[in-house]
């Protein structure tokens, strides 16, 4: 039986920008998409700490080191700059394998740099 885990997380990220009229997604600085091993394109979930807010959408790249966290499209209703989020991608393993598996959860600081 396989069942769906906590993959990557990023905790208490920083939200820079709110982009309504770009297509859709969450740009991340491409150092915390590495440092939580989240890819291109991969389905994540945004849970916003200040309204209680939740939303899917995927990943794209944004500029290295430098902070962005900028919520694309419809997505950009849910959240405010400054606001903080959780980014959280979920992976499907065997139930054998759950006991030794280990997320990949990111501690941000308050410039949006990875600290693990």
């Amino acid at each position: 039986m396989r069942i769906e885990v906590v993959k990557s997380k990023i905790h208490r990220v920083k939200v820079t920008g709110a982009d309504l009229n770009y297509i859709g997604s969450i740009t991340i600085d491409e150092a915390l998409m590495e440092a939580a091993n989240i890819f291109e394109g991969e389905k994540v979930s945004i849970v916003n700490i200040n309204n209680g807010e939740r939303l899917e959408t995927y990943a794209i790249t944004g500029p290295r080191n430098s902070g962005e966290i900028t919520l694309n499209g419809p997505a950009a209703r849910k959240v405010h700059e400054g606001d903080i989020i959780i980014i959280i991608s979920y992976g499907s393993i065997e139930m054998s394998e759950a006991k030794n598996f280990k997320p990949s959860i990111v501690f941000p600081n308050e410039e949006n740099n990875s600290l693990q």
